[in-house]
């Protein structure tokens, strides 16, 4: 047997019984089989790649089933072993292990981004089956960021960024801290080689500087622990170069700034002793006020749990302490890995894996209603950053929710049909509208409403990936109401036009029509021509055709579509000639869009008319909603405190100002052009009236006139 073969079976006979070791040098002989022939960049046997990830799991003390996937994992995908070879010799747990870190095959998609995008989504719903496909992911990665200076350069790069973006997060959001960091390094430093290098240098050179201070603060603290007679030990903490980087990147401080502190790990037998170290160190230290966390009374999203605390230490440098059990730092360092292989199948799962399988089982909630993996992918990556504020519902119940989560994020994390009907909040008894950013140890209440609906403003509100998942749900499905409605009324005025109604239309002759272009529901077709796909005419005539109805002769329709403007995702307003309510309209079928108004004066119109079958005969409904953008060109004097004077008199007619811009100026004049928002053509002219009185405008006329 190969040197680390032989190492990896000395590790594992440690904590595993002498027939599972055994299993494991079966998969061994069954890799290297497989594998025969093939290396890696670097040259080297491709099954050293294996050996060495099932070694990073077996230094984590995974269970055997664990290591012989993370032996096997690459089988599937660049083998001739069949799943079927694999459920034989190993059984099925090992085989759907293998399966989950498998991505899928290239050719089926459009694009690298669409294929890594679809094998990620399919990583994280195995994930949410077992926990252990993204520990073998997460440790196949971790060796190959080692191994990563064979690699081309653009290979090095994309694989660098992948690993910040997605697993470095990934290992953090599971409390695999001790992955998290090695990973951000290695990629760090395959990323940004240089800056990786001059960072590193200085803070080794820092810390020998402060190597006397650090052992005297040491020693204090050692003092005092013991007089108390407190089991411990202690751990200095050294920052890494991507940490530092990051500090002084996001909190634009200098490295000065950054490496202005002391930290240190006290680790303690009990959480009782946890809170005596805590109230001793306070003793010896002052500690700085509002710095004090107690991530064990509430721990972090990841199962993450530790008294953090900062003092002002003798040298007037801030001193950071973490305060923790053996077991707490078990956990912060290995996360959902912990204790794995003393845990049976009725044994408790740490508290980091049940608060993982929580997350995965949100996720495999959302990919569901998320048609595009990479939008889902985007989802992931924001709920990837870390949590940081921590809330309390009127019941006491904790919730973990990202930075900058607003009141909105808040009622979607209690529950769906929650977020869907809130109108407002209250934090700490205070209402708030639902907009309101929360901080850590706020109580928040919402308030909801039976009538109250998403909104497409709400997606700017929101940083959780559930939240914007669940709007962007209903909003899609209103969408399609929508669209399916107007569909219906614009085939139906085409059919008028023939002298039909699609009610005349036999059911057989419209499921042939339905099946011949691959529709499963007629709404869908519906929905299709309402989107601009389909012209209406044609699937009218199309249908009619297939009827045997008689010579079709079109004649004019005197009736128009009526539209309210909610036509919410079927209609937009064209941005050349900015329609409001009661000017003369017509709507065009643009491909995809559905259906653009535009004003009757718009210059576009003659080019439109060139293509009837895609102009539509709009007007406005009796009832209209919504605010309609629109450009006004005022010309006035040029001179100080011009500008605020329109934009008063335009406010004091209810209209928001969007965008202002000077287009035109000179001595004497100025053109100023303003984007406003008005109800409805009275409302615009109210608007010009206003500011025609003032004594410093020449002209006001909209554009285009």
């Amino acid at each position: 047997m190969p040197p680390d073969v032989v190492a990896l079976e000395q590790r594992l006979a440690t904590y595993l019984p002498a027939e599972q070791v055994a299993r494991v040098r079966l998969a061994y002989v069954a890799g290297d089989h497989a594998h025969a022939g093939q290396t890696r960049k670097s040259g080297e046997p491709y099954i050293t790649h294996p050996v060495a990830v099932a070694t990073i799991l077996a230094d984590l003390g995974m269970d055997a089933e664990t290591i012989i996937a993370a032996i096997l994992h690459d089988t599937l995908e660049d083998t001739p072993l069949t799943r079927e070879e694999l459920v034989e010799q190993f059984g099925e747990t090992v085989a759907e292990l293998v399966d989950g870190v498998t991505k899928l095959d290239n050719v089926r998609f459009r694009t690298r981004q669409e294929a890594a995008a679809e094998s990620f989504r399919k990583m994280l719903l195995a994930m949410a089956r077992d926990l252990r496909v993204i520990l073998i992911k997460l440790a196949d990665r971790l060796h190959n960021m080692r191994t990563l200076g064979s690699m081309a350069p653009e290979s090095r790069r994309r694989i660098a960024r992948e690993t910040l973006d997605i697993y470095a997060p990934i290992a953090q959001r599971l409390g695999m801290n001790k992955f998290k960091s090695e990973l951000q390094d290695l990629g760090f430093r395959a990323l940004y080689p240089d800056r990786h290098r001059i960072i590193g240098a200085r803070v080794r050179a820092s810390a020998g500087n402060r190597r006397e201070a650090m052992k005297r603060i040491e020693s204090e603290l050692e003092t005092r622990l013991g007089a108390e007679r407190i089991q411990h030990r202690i751990v200095s903490r050294i920052k890494s170069p991507y940490s530092v980087y990051m500090k002084m990147r996001n909190d634009a401080k200098s490295f000065a700034q950054v490496m202005d502190v002391f930290g240190f790990r006290v680790v303690v037998d009990s959480v009782m002793e946890c809170y005596h170290a805590l109230g001793t160190i306070h003793a010896l230290y002052k500690p700085l006020d509002g710095r004090f966390k107690d991530f064990i009374a509430i721990p972090k999203a990841n199962g993450y749990q530790s008294l953090h605390t900062v003092l002002f230490g003798p040298f007037g440098m801030p001193i950071e302490i973490q305060i923790r059990t053996e077991d707490m730092n078990s956990v912060a360092e290995r996360g959902i890995a912990a204790h794995w292989a003393y845990k049976n199948e009725s044994g408790a799962s740490n508290n980091a894996q049940n608060r993982a399988r929580e997350w995965l089982s949100g996720l495999v909630d959302e990919q569901r209603v998320i048609p595009s993996s990479i939008e889902f992918i985007e989802n992931v990556k924001v709920d990837l950053f870390p949590d940081e504020v921590y809330l309390f519902t009127p019941k006491g119940r904790i919730l973990a929710l990202p930075r900058n989560a607003t009141a909105l994020d808040f009622a979607y994390a209690v529950h769906t049909n929650v977020g869907d009907h809130a109108v407002a909040a209250r934090i700490d008894e205070r209402l708030v509208p639902l907009r309101t950013r929360l901080v850590s140890g706020q109580a928040v209440e919402i308030i909801t409403a039976p009538s109250a609906a998403p909104s497409p403003q709400w997606l700017e509100w929101v940083v959780s990936g559930k939240a914007r998942t669940a709007i962007r749900h209903h909003l899609k499905r209103l969408q399609h109401e929508d669209a399916v409605d107007f569909g219906h009324r614009m085939l139906d005025r085409a059919l008028d036009g023939l002298g039909a109604s699609l009610d005349l239309v036999r059911r057989p002759v419209l499921e042939r029509f339905l099946a011949d272009n691959r529709f499963k529901r007629l709404e869908e077709l519906l929905a299709d021509i309402a989107l601009g796909n389909r012209m209406p005419d044609t699937v009218a005539r199309s249908l009619l055709m297939l009827q045997g109805h008689p010579a079709m002769t079109a004649h004019t329709v005197s009736e128009k579509i009526l539209i309210t403007g909610t036509e919410r995702g079927v209609l937009s307003f064209g941005n050349c000639c900015h329609p409001v309510p009661g000017d003369p309209i017509m709507g065009y079928l643009s491909a995809g869009k559905g259906v653009v108004v535009h004003r009757l004066e718009c210059p576009n119109v003659p080019e439109f008319r060139k293509s009837p079958e895609r102009c539509i005969e709009i007007d406005w409904d009796r009832e209209v909603a919504g605010d309609y953008r629109v450009e006004l060109r005022v010309s006035a004097h040029n001179r100080p405190g011009v500008l605020a004077q329109v934009a008063t008199a335009i406010a004091d007619s209810a209209s928001n100002i969007e965008n202002v811009e000077y287009q035109e100026r000179d001595l004497m004049n100025a053109m100023l052009v303003f984007t406003i928002e008005v109800k409805n053509r009275k409302h615009l002219a109210d608007v010009m009236r206003h500011v025609r009185r003032l004594g410093v405008v020449n002209s006001v006329h909209r554009h285009p006139v």
